[in-house]
């Protein structure tokens, strides 16, 4: 269990159970996953201010929610390294509309989004998920494994449901805000 652990630890991404079976020399990923839940059970009842937990597919150690806030002032992210209001909206867009193409973005947005795009690429937040079947084939972007990881999220299911806040009511039903309203009728 000591080598499957210092694995976890020393992991900057989450270990598929056939990995972390490698890495800790065991017969197989089952030996991982039973180890892995020793070790999760071991860290519960001793109140470890971590935990295994389940991530993009793989295992990663974890700081508990309570220890969140210490430890975010430990780590904190140079102004460089942050994303920028258009760009985490862009981010979220692309999140809950996947996939989605460049025209869909800038159509919710209002603005132009190749640059944010380009950016939330760069940092591997993103990724071309494939093209349409529209004239032209535009690409169409999707989340990355990093962006599970950089969330704390198992899969793109798991992210908080969003509800129609702000929104008019025909866009929120799948309308076109452009859309009239009958009046009363006279």
């Amino acid at each position: 269990m000591a080598r499957l652990e210092a694995a976890l630890f020393t992991a900057r991404e989450p270990l598929s159970t056939r990995r972390l079976a490698k890495l800790a020399r065991l017969s197989d990923g089952t030996r991982a996953r039973a180890l892995l839940r020793e070790l999760a059970a071991l860290q519960d009842a001793s109140g470890s201010a971590i935990r295994v937990e389940p991530i993009a597919g793989g295992f990663q150690l974890l700081t508990r929610t309570p220890f969140g806030p210490w430890v975010r002032r430990l780590l904190t992210t140079p102004a460089e390294n942050r994303l920028s209001a258009a760009a985490l909206e862009t981010l979220a867009i692309v999140a809950y509309r996947q996939p989605v193409t460049r025209a869909e973005i800038e159509s919710i947005r209002g603005v132009g989004c190749e640059e944010m795009l380009r950016q939330l690429m760069e940092r591997d937040l993103i990724a071309v998920g494939g093209r349409t079947e529209e004239i032209g084939r535009p690409n169409v972007y999707q989340t990355s494994k990093r962006f599970l990881r950089a969330f704390g999220l198992s899969r793109i299911e798991d992210l908080p449901a969003i509800g129609p806040i702000g929104m008019p009511a025909a866009v929120a039903e799948g309308g076109d805000a452009r859309e009239e309203t009958a009046g009363p009728e006279a």
